[in-house]
C-alpha cells in the first residue's frame, strides 16, 4: 500500500480542520454551570456574597472562660491552706495604679464639669517624675545603741568606789581567759614522740602477733573437741493428748485475764479523764511559759550579743579604764591613745552590721 497524499494547507478548507476549540468548548461549559447553580458569581454585588455574622458564638464564649477560671496546681494548692498569704506586688506597681486610679478619677470629673466650667483643663503632666522614685527598704531598728556610755569607773576623773568596780570587772573578765585557756582541753598532738620503726622489725613483729593466733585457735579447738565429748543426747519425751489440751486452756485463760485486764486499765483511764485534761492544760502553761522565757532571753541576748554572721565569733573590746597610778585628775596630762577606731569597728561588729574578723594575735 504506498502512503497517502498530503493535502495541501495552503487551502481554507486546511485552515478550517487546523483551528482548536477548546476555549469556545469551556465556556459554552461554565456558561452551563453557572446557570444550573443560579448565575454567574462575576455578576453578583460583594453585599450579597458576603455579610457580618452578629450573633454571639455560645460555644467558644464558654470556651475562653473555662479557659480563664483554670487554676495552676501550686496556686490551687496555696488556696487550699488557709494560712498561706498571697505574695504582694510591689511597691512600685502599686503606687503606679493608684496614680492611674487617681488620673482615671480626675478625667472624669473634667468630664461632668465640662459642661458647667470650660476653663477646667486635666494637667497631664502633673505626675511627671513620681514613677522614677526609688523606694527606700526600711532598716530594721538594732537593739544594740550606735554609741554606748562606758561606767562611771571608766572616766578620765573617776570616784574611788565606781573605779574599783569597774577595775574588779576588768580583772575577772581577764582570770576567766586565763583560767578557760588553762583548764580547757589539751589539743591534739600534731607528732608522736618516739623512735621511727625499721622495716625489718616490722616483720618480726608481724610473725609474733601470727604465732600468738595460732596458739589460741589451737587451744579453742581443744575445748570445742571436749565439749562434744562431754554432751550426751538428750531424750525428747513424748507429749500426750492430755497435756496439749491443758496448754490449750492455759492460753485461752490467759487471753481472757488479759483482755480483763485491759478492760479494767481501760475504765480507769476513763475516770481519770479531768485528771489528764487538767495534766493537759498544765503542760500547754508551762509551754507557753517556757516560749516567753526564750523570747525574753533571746531578746536580752540580743541586746548585747551581735547575731552569727559568719564562722567568727564577736570578741568584745576590753573594758577602757585607767589603772590607780595612770589617774591624773586633768585631761591635759592624759595619754594619748589610738582606740577611737577600734571602738567604732567594734561597735559595728557588735551591732550586726558586718562579719566580726579572725582575732590577730601581736
Amino acid at each position: 500500500m504506498g502512503k497517502k497524499a498530503k493535502g495541501s494547507r495552503k487551502g481554507k478548507k486546511a485552515w478550517r480542520a487546523n483551528i482548536s476549540t477548546e476555549e469556545i468548548e469551556d465556556f459554552f461549559e461554565k456558561s452551563t454551570k453557572d446557570a444550573l447553580s443560579g448565575g454567574s458569581l462575576q455578576a453578583v454585588s460583594s453585599d450579597s456574597l458576603f455579610y457580618e455574622d452578629k450573633s454571639k458564638d455560645l460555644a467558644v464564649k464558654k470556651k475562653i472562660e473555662k479557659h480563664r477560671e483554670r487554676v495552676l496546681r501550686c496556686d490551687s494548692l496555696l488556696q487550699k491552706n488557709q494560712f498561706v498569704k498571697p505574695v504582694p506586688s510591689s511597691i512600685l506597681k502599686k503606687c503606679s495604679k493608684n496614680r492611674n486610679v487617681a488620673s482615671k478619677s480626675n478625667m472624669k470629673e473634667v468630664n461632668q464639669d465640662g459642661d458647667k466650667d470650660d476653663s477646667v483643663v486635666f494637667d497631664l503632666w502633673g505626675d511627671k517624675g513620681e514613677d522614677n522614685k526609688k523606694v527606700k527598704k526600711l532598716s530594721k531598728p538594732a537593739l544594740i545603741p550606735a554609741v554606748e556610755v562606758d561606767p562611771p569607773g571608766c572616766s578620765f576623773n573617776p570616784s574611788h568606789e565606781s573605779h574599783q568596780d569597774t577595775l574588779a570587772s576588768a580583772v575577772a573578765e581577764e582570770m576567766q581567759k586565763i583560767y578557760k585557756n588553762e583548764l580547757g582541753p589539751e589539743p591534739v598532738p600534731l607528732t608522736v614522740p618516739g623512735e621511727a620503726i625499721a622495716e625489718e622489725d616490722m616483720y618480726f613483729l608481724d610473725v609474733d602477733n601470727g604465732s600468738d593466733n595460732d596458739e589460741s585457735t589451737l587451744e579453742n579447738e581443744g575445748e570445742n573437741e571436749d565439749g562434744t565429748l562431754e554432751k550426751k543426747p538428750i531424750k525428747t519425751k513424748r507429749v500426750t493428748r492430755v497435756e496439749l489440751n491443758k496448754r490449750a486452756r492455759r492460753k485461752e485463760q490467759q487471753k481472757k485475764e488479759g483482755e480483763a485486764k485491759k478492760m479494767k486499765e481501760l475504765s480507769k483511764e476513763i475516770d481519770s479523764i479531768p485528771e489528764i485534761i487538767q495534766g493537759i492544760e498544765e503542760e500547754d502553761e508551762e509551754k507557753k511559759k517556757r516560749h516567753l522565757r526564750r523570747q525574753v532571753a533571746k531578746q536580752e541576748m540580743l541586746k548585747t550579743r551581735p547575731p552569727c554572721l559568719g564562722k567568727h565569733k564577736f570578741e568584745p573590746a576590753p573594758v577602757q579604764v585607767l589603772l590607780s597610778e595612770e589617774i591624773t585628775g586633768s585631761i591635759r596630762k592624759l595619754k594619748g591613745c589610738c582606740t577611737l577606731i577600734k571602738d567604732r569597728y567594734k561597735s559595728i561588729e557588735k551591732r550586726g552590721l558586718i562579719a566580726p574578723a579572725k582575732r590577730r594575735r601581736n
